[in-house]
């Protein structure tokens, strides 16, 4: 179950975010307003997976966590600018 959780978290962010949502904790006591989750619904879905799982595990965020972080908002934004590239050039 968890790996397909994690295979449709990548596949389908926003679908994930709302299964979880719905049916878990899982963004209990990370966020203290809903400003920030919703912002991170729209812009960089993955990123706010990502930052969510790693601030609800870990007890201190590290450079291997700001990596992965990292990773996440590059893999957001890459999605984001590949589809204008695909138009612009097709």
């Amino acid at each position: 179950m968890a790996c397909l959780l994690a295979i449709l978290a990548v596949a389908f962010p926003r679908v994930a975010i709302v299964l979880l949502w719905l049916f878990t904790n899982f963004f209990a006591h990370v966020y203290h307003g809903i400003l920030i989750p919703i912002l991170g619904f729209l812009f960089l879905p993955l990123t706010l997976l990502v930052y969510t799982y790693i601030a609800k595990t870990q007890p201190a965020i590290g450079v291997p966590q700001l990596v992965v972080i990292f990773l996440a908002v590059i893999f957001d934004l890459g999605l984001i600018g590949g589809s204008w590239r695909g138009r612009a050039l097709g």
